[in-house]
């Protein structure tokens, strides 16, 4: 008797399992794409031919887990400081189901003096 009990609230716990490594991938994703945020504006702040938009796009880019994609953008930039926005999408534990929008952080830095 007790084994049909388990066998009626098996579904449920599964679906509190995926929801809750569903969760865990949001979290995971935010910081992710902070990560990347801060990389690409660092890059993109210092002075040279290491920095500009261009490798900041590339560093950010880089610095998520192989199996994300962050998307770099820069809409806002000063003469003394660069803002770097970085958009991860969340994958889906169910395939197929896409209920989170990409996660996106922002994050500013100041630009490199380069006067003598």
């Amino acid at each position: 008797m007790a084994s049909l009990e388990y066998l009626g609230m098996l579904p449920f716990l599964l679906l509190i399992a995926l929801a809750g490594i569903q969760l865990g991938l949001v979290a995971y994703c935010g910081e992710q794409a902070g990560t990347a945020a801060r990389t690409a504006a660092r890059t993109a702040a210092q002075a040279g031919p290491n920095g500009g938009e261009a490798a900041g796009q590339r560093a950010g880019e880089a610095a998520v887990s192989d199996w994300l994609t962050a998307h770099i953008t820069y809409p806002v930039d000063t003469d003394t400081k660069i803002t770097a926005q970085a958009s991860v999408d969340v994958p889906s534990v169910l395939p197929g189901v896409s209920i989170f929008d990409p996660v996106k952080r922002s994050a500013t830095m100041p630009k490199e003096d380069t006067t003598p």
